[in-house]
C-alpha cells in the first residue's frame, strides 16, 4: 500500500463496493463508512507499525458503507400495495432528452406532484421522484408534436402509473432493476397528446436548463448533418460512431458487428477522446498559442465532448482520464496510465456506485487496465521485429483475453474470428473511418461541398467494410455458445491468466548477445539445482497455470456436462409456448414451440413501426438459450404454425444450429411460415413429418411418443392447411420414470378423436389384430403397437391445451390421463381471458396443482432420482 497507494486504495474501494452488492446487510451504511474513515485518519496520523491489514480493511468498510448507504437511499416516495393505478395526476419536467420512435414517445421526467386517486399523497408530494415515461402516439401528426418537445420544458397529465415488469424468467432481462439502477421506480403511460400540457420553462426557471438544451440541438445538427452526408443503411452507424446515438442503427447490422464482437467500435469510448484531443490540439497550435494555453483549452472543452457524446459510462472514464492526464501535463506532474485509470474509476463509484454494476462501465475499464498493464508484458513475449506490427498485435490480443469473461457473461457469444475481425478492421475504422467522418461532419457547417466529398469517400469504405463484416459474421461454424459464468469462474479466469502472463516472462526475447541461461542448475545459495525457482515456475507452475486455464476454459463452455438431471422448463414467452427440455440421461435439448409475437396493424399504420420492434424470439427466446448454454438444439418440436408458436422459431433457426425439425405435416400459407421452413432448409435442419403412431428414442432413458395428428392414408407430400389448431402435434415424452404430455393448441373436439384413436387401437392390440406401419423417416420408428403399451397410464405433468381456453381440457381428458400437475402457458394480462375460469375449476376439482406463466413467469421441473421439482420465477 505504501508503494502504490492509489493502485491499493482502488482496489479495495471496489472490493468493499463487491462485498456490499453480495452482502446487502443494513449495518453497511453512512454511519459504518464514517466511522471507518475516521479510524483510517487515526491510523495514517499514528502510523503505528503493520497496519497496512488494518488500513485496508478500514478502506474496504468505507466503500461497503458508501454503497449501502447509497442503495438503501434509493426509495421510492410513492407507496402502493398495488402495481398499477389509472387517472394517476402528474406535474413535473421533462430532465432527459424525447425519443419519438413509431407511436412511442419516451423519456425521463421529475415529478413536482403526484397526485393518485383513492390514494393518500406520496412522501412530499411526490416532488423530485423520477419516472419513466411511455406515450402512446394516435396520429402520425403527434410526431412533429412530441419531436418539439425539449429538457426542461414543464409536463401535465393524466395517466396511468405502472411498477416496471421483472424478469419473468430464470435470467432474463430485469428491466425494474434496469431502472432501480437509475433511480426510477415507476412507469407512467398515456395516449395521445391531445390530454397533456408540455410548456417551455419560465424566465426565472432556466438554470442550467438553457446549456442541455443547447447541446442537445447541436447533437440533432451534427446528427441532422451525417444524414445529409452518409447513406440511410450507413447514418444510423455513423451517428453512433460519432455522436453517440446508437438508437438509429440498423438491428440487422448491429447484430453483424455483435456476432464478431466489434460492437466497441460504435461506443464512444476513449478512441474517440484521443481523435478528438489530436484533432484540438493540432488546430490550437495552428493559432500559436502556448502549451499551457492549448492543454488548459483542451481539458475546458472536455466536458462539453463528453455531454454531446452522450456521457455514457466508457465516454466519461476516457473523458476524466483525459481531463487528468492534461491536468497532469499542464503541471509536469502524474504521468502513470494505470493511476490515472484507477482515480478516474474511484471518481466515478464515488459520484454513482451503480456504475459497478454497469457493463459499459465494466468493460471500459477493465480493458484500459488491461492494457496499460498487458500490452508491454505482452510486447515482450511476441516474436515480431516490426514495432508497430507488434503493438498492433499485442494490443488486441489483450484486448480479447480481458473482455472474454465478461462478453460472455453478458452476451453469451464468441467469435473465433473475432481476434483476427479486430485485428483486420478496427484500424480502417479507427485510422480512416472515425477521423475522416468526424471531419465531414464538423466541415459541413463551413464548406458543405467538400463534406460532401469527403463523406462519398467514407462512405465508399463503409460500403467495403461492411461487405466484409457481413459475409464473416455468416460463417457459422465460427460461432460458440457460452453459458453466462459465475461470478467464482471470472475470477479463476483472471488469475489464472495473469499468473500465466507472469510466468511466461522468462521466454521473452532476450538479447541474442547474452549468454544462455541455464536451466537446470541453481544459483550460489541453492544446492539442490533441481529445486531452483526457475526450474519451479518453467517445469511446475506455468503447466500448472496453463493446464488449469484450459480446464477451466473447458468447464467453462459445458459446466452442465454429465449432471444428472433432466430439465422441463415452460418459458415465460407472453401469449405463446415455449417449452425447453434437457433430457436425462444423455442431455439432449428439445425445444417445443417458440412463441411469437402477434401483431394487429391495419392499412395506413405503417408509421406506428418502430425501428427495432420487439419479436420475442430474438428479443428473449434466443438470448435465455444462449445464457443457459443451449450451442445445439437436437430436436425442434413445431406443434402446429400459428403466430404465437412459431413466430420465434425464426431468430432461433438464425442462431442456434437445429439438428432435426419436427412438425405435424402441414403448411400454413403465410410468407412467415415460408421463410422459417426455408431457413431450416438453408442451414441444413432435416425436416421431420410427425403423426400418431411415431416414436422417436432420444436417448437411452427418454423417448417421445407421438399421439396427434391422426393419419390420413397414404402421405402424398405436405398439405396446406389454414386452421392449424386441430393440426397440433401433441405427445408422450417418457423421461426417467416419469411422464409427460404435450398438447399444442388442440380442442375438445381433437382430445376426443385422441382417446378414441388409442382406445380402438388398445382394444385392437387386446383382440390379436396388427395394424400396417406407413412410411417412416429414418429418424423415427413407425407403428402403434410400440405405444399402446405407454398411453394409458397416468401422467405426471399435463401441459394444457390452448393457454388453458375453455374449449379444450374436458372432464374425459383429464379422466383419461389422471396428471398430478398442469402447467399453463398463457401472457399476464392477456386479452383472451386465458386460462378460462371454468378449465381452473376443472382442475381443482381433480386434485390437479396448476402452474402458470401469466401468474408465476417461468415455471421449471427438475427430474432428479425419479421425482419432479418444481419452482417459478415469480412466486418461488
Amino acid at each position: 500500500m505504501s508503494q502504490r497507494p492509489i493502485v491499493a486504495f482502488a482496489v479495495c474501494w471496489g472490493i468493499g463496493y463487491a462485498i456490499a452488492v453480495i452482502v446487502r446487510l443494513s449495518w453497511m451504511n453512512l454511519w459504518l463508512a464514517m466511522a471507518a474513515g475516521m479510524l483510517y485518519c487515526a491510523a495514517m496520523i499514528m502510523r503505528p507499525k503493520g497496519t497496512v491489514w488494518l488500513r485496508s480493511l478500514l478502506i474496504v468498510a468505507a466503500a461497503a458503507g458508501v454503497y449501502g448507504d447509497h442503495d438503501a437511499r434509493n426509495r421510492s416516495l410513492v407507496e402502493l400495495q398495488t402495481d398499477e393505478v389509472s387517472g394517476v395526476h402528474f406535474q413535473g419536467r421533462i430532465v432527459t432528452p424525447v425519443s419519438v420512435d413509431g407511436d412511442r414517445v419516451s423519456f425521463q421526467a421529475e415529478a413536482e406532484s403526484v397526485a393518485i386517486p383513492e390514494h393518500a399523497a406520496p412522501g412530499n408530494g411526490g416532488k423530485g421522484e423520477r419516472m419513466q415515461f411511455s406515450i402512446r402516439l394516435l396520429a402520425q401528426e403527434e410526431q412533429e408534436t412530441a419531436r418539439r418537445w425539449e429538457r426542461g420544458d414543464r409536463i401535465e397529465l393524466d395517466g396511468t402509473l405502472r411498477r416496471p415488469a421483472e424478469a419473468r424468467n430464470f435470467g432474463g432481462f430485469d428491466y425494474r432493476n434496469y431502472l432501480r439502477l437509475q433511480h426510477i421506480h415507476w412507469q407512467m403511460t398515456a395516449k395521445g397528446t391531445a390530454g397533456l400540457t408540455v410548456t417551455p420553462p419560465e424566465a426565472g426557471e432556466w438554470g442550467g436548463w438553457l446549456a442541455m438544451r443547447s447541446i442537445d440541438r447541436f447533437r440533432d445538427r451534427l446528427a441532422g448533418q451525417v444524414d445529409q452526408l452518409f447513406p440511410p443503411d450507413q447514418s444510423g452507424f455513423m451517428k453512433g460512431m460519432l455522436i453517440g446515438l446508437t438508437d438509429e442503427i440498423e438491428p440487422q447490422q448491429f447484430e453483424r458487428f455483435s456476432r464478431l464482437g466489434l460492437t466497441h467500435i460504435i461506443a464512444i469510448s476513449g478512441l474517440n477522446v484521443a481523435i478528438f484531443l489530436a484533432c484540438l490540439i493540432w488546430l490550437l497550435r495552428r493559432f500559436g498559442l502556448t502549451r499551457e494555453t492549448v492543454l488548459l483549452t483542451a481539458l475546458a472543452l472536455m466536458p462539453l465532448y463528453i455531454a454531446v457524446t452522450g456521457a455514457s459510462p466508457s465516454i466519461v472514464r476516457a473523458g476524466l482520464m483525459a481531463m487528468i492526464g492534461l491536468y497532469a501535463a499542464y503541471r509536469n506532474r502524474l504521468k502513470d496510465g494505470l493511476h490515472i485509470a484507477l482515480i478516474a474509476g474511484v471518481g466515478m463509484l464515488v459520484w454513482n456506485p451503480y456504475y459497478l454494476l454497469d457493463v459499459s462501465f465494466q468493460l471500459s475499464f477493465l480493458v484500459t487496465l488491461g492494457l496499460i498493464l498487458g500490452v508491454p508484458q505482452m510486447n515482450k513475449l511476441l516474436p515480431v521485429k516490426h514495432a508497430k506490427l507488434r503493438d498492433a498485435l499485442s494490443i488486441t490480443i489483450v484486448a480479447q483475453l480481458i473482455s472474454f469473461p465478461l462478453s460472455i457473461y453478458y452476451f453469451n457469444q464468441f467469435s473465433l474470428l473475432s481476434f483476427a475481425a479486430n485485428f483486420a478492421l478496427v484500424p480502417a475504422f479507427s485510422a480512416w473511418v472515425m477521423p475522416g467522418g468526424t471531419t465531414a461532419m464538423l466541415l459541413g457547417f463551413l464548406w458543405g461541398t467538400g463534406a460532401g466529398w469527403l463523406g462519398w469517400l467514407i462512405a465508399k469504405t463503409n460500403a467495403l467494410l461492411f461487405y466484409v463484416v457481413e459475409q464473416t459474421s455468416k460463417l457459422d461454424a465460427f460461432q460458440t455458445i457460452w453459458p453466462s459464468p459465475s461470478p467464482v469462474w471470472i475470477l479463476a479466469y483472471y488469475g489464472l491468466l495473469c499468473a500465466a502472463l507472469v510466468l511466461l516472462q522468462p521466454f521473452a526475447a532476450k538479447d541474442e548477445s547474452a549468454a544462455p541461461e541455464p536451466m537446470l542448475y541453481g544459483t550460489k545459495t541453492n544446492k539442490l539445482p533441481f529445486l531452483n525457482r526457475q526450474t519451479m515456475n518453467r517445469y511446475v507452475l506455468l503447466p500448472a497455470s496453463l493446464l488449469g486455464f484450459a480446464g477451466l476454459l473447458w468447464y467453462g463452455y459445458d459446466p452442465e456436462r454429465g449432471t444428472a438431471e433432466g430439465r422441463v422448463q415452460f418459458l415465460d414467452v407472453g401469449q405463446g409456448d415455449s417449452i425447453l427440455i434437457q433430457t436425462l440421461p444423455g442431455g439432449h435439448t428439445i425445444l417445443v414451440d417458440g412463441g411469437g409475437t402477434v401483431s394487429f396493424r391495419k392499412p395506413g399504420d405503417a408509421w406506428k413501426e418502430r425501428r427495432d420492434p420487439y419479436e420475442v424470439g430474438r428479443k428473449l427466446l434466443v438470448p435465455l438459450l444462449k445464457k443457459r448454454g443451449v450451442q445445439q438444439i437436437d430436436e425442434l418440436i413445431l406443434t402446429h404454425q400459428d403466430a404465437d408458436h412459431f413466430g420465434g422459431l425464426q431468430a432461433v433457426l438464425e442462431h442456434i444450429p437445429v439438428r432435426r425439425f419436427l412438425f405435424n405435416g402441414t403448411l400454413k400459407p403465410l410468407p412467415a411460415v415460408e421463410k422459417l421452413f426455408q431457413t431450416a432448409l438453408e442451414k441444413g435442419t432435416e425436416l421431420v413429418e410427425v403423426e400418431a403412431g411415431d416414436t422417436l428414442q432420444v436417448d437411452a432413458g427418454t423417448a417421445l411418443h407421438f399421439l396427434y395428428p391422426l393419419p390420413e392414408g397414404e402421405r402424398e407430400g405436405v398439405r396446406m392447411e389454414q386452421d392449424q389448431n386441430p393440426s397440433s402435434v401433441v405427445f408422450l415424452m417418457e423421461m426417467a420414470g416419469t411422464r409427460w404430455l404435450f398438447t399444442g393448441d388442440i380442442g375438445q373436439a381433437e382430445e376426443r378423436k385422441l382417446l378414441d384413436r388409442w382406445s380402438a387401437v388398445s382394444r385392437g392390440f387386446a383382440q390379436g389384430e396388427a395394424l400396417a406401419p406407413a412410411a417412416r423417416e429414418p429418424a423415427l420408428s413407425a407403428g402403434a403397437g410400440a405405444q399402446v403399451s405407454v398411453v394409458y397410464k397416468p401422467v405426471d405433468v399435463l401441459k394444457v391445451a390452448h393457454h388453458g381456453s375453455k374449449s379444450s381440457t374436458a372432464e374425459d381428458w383429464l379422466n383419461a390421463w389422471q396428471p398430478k400437475h398442469a402447467v399453463i402457458s398463457a401472457g399476464a394480462n392477456n386479452i383472451y381471458g386465458h386460462p378460462n375460469r371454468q378449465v381452473l375449476e376443472r382442475l381443482t376439482s381433480h386434485g390437479i396443482s396448476a402452474q402458470r406463466t401469466d401468474r408465476d413467469g417461468e415455471v421449471q421441473m427438475t427430474v432428479r432420482g425419479g421425482k419432479i421439482y418444481t419452482r417459478t420465477k415469480l412466486r418461488p
